[in-house]
């Protein structure tokens, strides 16, 4: 699902963003449908935000760039390829959540490829919660981290988070899995505070990667 960017003409947005909400394959055995779910997503998110950039920029020469946070549940752990590509900007075509599948043809199409065997995507993004919740997820038979908030790290800045739970109170309530009458959600929920930098409007950089 994509947020709409403003409901304002460009020229009165003083700094545009562009929020996109995800929720991504669930079964873990098809980490491969996963990963290409997310190099397509990658690759529609860049096309509209080069689309929305040159329409702000047609009314406002002076419009700042549109910076970029991507958060949802991607049911993807922080070892998988998923978060690897998201994170590092690139992944290998023989990556093993590819499962010795032949997509190269079908991921050319959708992702840059300025290297053999690897692909790219367009932004630098860093994870707001990265080694900071235990879990995100907490039923009866799986405890891990699958929810993200990732921001355009040149010119966004976390300043304060929502945080775990105490492992105690799980324990002094005997809550083995969620749903729970305490907590209506097997999952929990992710809150951020950000800080545009001071240069986010004089830069040039909206977190997209300059093409080589």
């Amino acid at each position: 699902m994509f947020h709409r960017l403003s409901s304002a003409l460009p020229s009165e947005v003083q700094q545009p963003i562009l929020v996109c909400t995800a929720h991504i394959h669930w079964d873990p055995e098809f980490c491969d449908v996963k990963l290409i779910q997310i190099m397509m997503l990658s690759n529609e998110l860049n096309t509209i935000l080069e689309d929305a950039n040159r329409n702000y920029r047609n009314v406002n020469h002076h419009q700042p760039p549109i910076q970029l946070l991507l958060c949802g549940d991607f049911n993807s752990l922080p070892d998988s390829g998923v978060i690897e590509f998201l994170s590092a900007g690139k992944v290998s075509s023989d990556h093993q959540d590819f499962k010795d599948l032949q997509y190269k043809t079908l991921l050319h199409k959708i992702s840059t490829c300025d290297r053999p065997n690897e692909f790219m995507h367009s932004f630098k993004l860093s994870s707001a919660y990265e080694n900071i919740m235990p879990f995100t997820n907490y039923t009866f038979n799986f405890k891990g981290i699958i929810d993200y908030i990732f921001y355009t790290r040149q010119t966004m800045t976390p300043l304060g988070l929502l945080g775990p739970l105490a492992p105690e109170w799980f324990k002094d309530n005997k809550v083995l899995g969620c749903p729970h009458p305490h907590i209506p959600s097997d999952h929990f929920p992710l809150l951020v505070e950000f800080e545009l930098s001071p240069n986010a409007h004089q830069s040039n950089s909206n977190g997209l990667i300059g093409r080589r």
